[in-house]
């Protein structure tokens, strides 16, 4: 079954680009204003209020940008928006967090096996605040925008291959102006998140598995282990120090910059994709820029 063919959209609106250009500039504009409004209202309240009060507006502003992708995607595509399903919602978000924890924490394992982590015991719960907010924020609001307009639109007209090709460079792309980030850290996040998250998303045709494995990946390395999160630092539950080549750490860029997470992430992108196809969720190579 070709799950990406969906009742067709009205009018202008049944051309492809002109869509993918709305839908993408209007949420990059909310996202990115949410995301702002958090970073400077941050500073306006309290130290003692601060980390808990940023969860709670950053929980907010996720539930904003999620109806304001509802509501335009209803508008433009004139359908229902099945990959953001209130009724699928809980299940995602819980099995996609599942599965970023213990694929992070596979990770870590391989480093351990290799001996290039020492795990010194508890840290703080300092952070944990702080990463959960970064990672909600990155989490909902970096896959409405990428695997909810870009993948699904190109996958639209183009195919699953070329939508996880195009979407992922992107993505990799947009993280080249992180702290620590190099050409080598770009293709490391496109090639594991980028495809990861795409292939998350074609195997349930749902953005709620991406988006909990999103949320899930950037706590675990954050809040967790301490981890700088693609190059952003903040403190962790567990002491874990990385000690070792730059090409197995990932450097000042952090873990996932590494050539083993970026094999991991690749193997269980392909073991999804794998499923997907056999769901009959792979779309084949085309080109349509027209809705049929």
């Amino acid at each position: 079954m070709d799950s990406a063919v969906q009742p067709a959209p009205k009018g202008v609106w049944r051309w492809m680009p002109l869509r993918f250009l709305v839908l993408a500039i209007i949420m990059v504009v909310v996202v990115g204003a949410g995301e702002t409004g958090l970073i400077l209202g941050r500073d306006q309240i309290p130290e003692q209020f601060r980390e808990p009060a940023i969860v709670v507006a950053t929980l907010f502003a996720c539930i904003v940008w999620i109806y304001v992708y509802r509501l335009f995607v209803r508008w433009l595509e004139k359908r229902d928006v099945a990959e953001m399903s209130y009724v699928r919602g809980m299940s995602g978000i819980i099995g996609g967090a599942i599965i970023g924890f213990l694929l992070f924490c596979a990770i870590y394992g391989v480093f351990w096996a290799l001996g290039i982590v020492s795990f010194g015991g508890l840290d703080t719960t300092d952070g944990l605040l702080a990463a959960l907010s970064i990672s909600l924020m990155s989490g909902v609001g970096e896959e409405l925008i990428f695997r909810g307009v870009v993948y699904r639109l190109v996958e639209e007209s183009f195919g699953t291959l070329i939508a996880l090709i195009i979407s992922g460079a992107i993505f990799g792309l947009v993280h080249l102006g992180n702290a620590n980030a190099t050409l080598f850290s770009g293709a490391a996040i496109a090639l594991e998140a980028g495809v990861l998250l795409g292939a998350a998303y074609s195997m349930t045709r749902s953005l709620w598995l991406p988006i909990g494995l999103h949320i899930a990946w950037n706590f675990t390395e954050g809040g967790i282990f301490g981890a700088a999160i693609s190059g952003g630092n903040v403190r962790g539950l567990i002491k874990a120090p990385l000690h070792g080549p730059d090409l197995l750490t990932g450097g000042g860029f952090g873990p996932e910059a590494s050539i083993i997470t970026i094999s991991v992430c690749l193997l269980l992108a392909v073991l999804m994709l794998i499923v997907a196809a056999r769901r009959g969720e792979w779309v084949p190579l085309r080109f349509r820029l027209r809705a049929a």
